[in-house]
């Protein structure tokens, strides 16, 4: 991203904020466990494993969602580089054929990302 590594994490960095999330309506963050409304697909619960500020990532794991998941970890880091920042989100998925589903929703995000930040919406 061609912006500083704590502007992207000040997007990242709070786990209530959803308007870089493609298909969701609205978070509330109880805890350690968000619920987003999916208008159309249901509900998703994801618990917040670690939030680390000072290194910039986040790991969580999905808890309920409408998609049987076996297992669910993702993380997301953020890294300066010396023309802005580097995201690194990596998600494992079980069963496989999900990973589509969860690589197409990535792929949305980040468009989203862009999109608000070449507005200087962070």
């Amino acid at each position: 991203f061609a912006c500083p590594a704590q502007t992207l994490w000040q997007i990242l960095g709070q786990p209530d904020r959803v308007d870089w999330v493609p298909g969701v309506a609205g978070c509330q963050l109880e805890g350690d466990v968000r619920a987003f409304s999916l208008p159309g697909a249901g509900a998703l619960k994801e618990r917040i494993l670690d939030l680390n500020h000072e290194q910039m990532r986040i790991e969580y794991s999905c808890i309920e969602s409408p998609v049987p998941f076996a297992e669910h970890l993702a993380s997301m880091q953020v890294f300066a580089t010396d023309t802005g920042c580097r995201l690194k989100w990596q998600t494992r998925v079980l069963p496989e054929k999900f990973e589509g589903f969860i690589q197409q929703s990535m792929a949305g995000a980040l468009l989203r990302l862009e999109e608000i930040l070449s507005k200087g919406g962070a």
